[in-house]
């Protein structure tokens, strides 16, 4: 069974630069793969192009999107329920590194604990000190 595959769907070309700084925490991903939506392209273009690539995408790959309601997750939406592929807009580091640590090392990818991951990432920094201050204190 071939590996499955992460296609980033994002505004200007994002998920190229959030891929090279994966790259460094990580080594290879060479089963992550952006489509930059690009300014002077039309959602008919840009559908085309992600549907070309999600043709040939292997089971259990997934799409990350940026912005939820934007083109990129449109797209991403409407090729996700054509081709039975997993969306998820909201696209951040931890979410990729959970991904692609699964896909890495079980050459597998558990969708629920991918998206779990992706959930409890956002974290109010000071808030969480400063109870860890006061826990320590008590």
């Amino acid at each position: 069974m071939e590996k499955p595959q992460i296609l980033l769907l994002t505004h200007g070309g994002w998920g190229k630069a959030l891929t090279e700084s994966l790259k460094m925490i990580m080594g290879s991903v060479d089963f992550v793969h952006e489509i930059p939506l690009l300014p002077e392209v039309t959602f008919a273009e840009y559908y085309a192009k992600v549907d070309e690539y999600a043709a040939g995408m292997p089971e259990k790959s997934l799409i990350f999107t940026d912005v939820f309601g934007g083109t990129t997750t449109n797209a991403g939406a409407k090729i996700g329920r054509e081709r039975n592929i997993k969306v998820v807009s909201g696209l951040n580091a931890p979410l990729m590194i959970e991904a692609c640590t699964q896909i890495q090392y079980t050459g597998d990818c558990n969708f629920d604990v991918v998206l779990q991951q992706g959930q409890s990432s956002i974290i109010d920094v000071i808030g969480e000190v400063t109870k860890s201050m006061e826990k320590k204190e008590s």
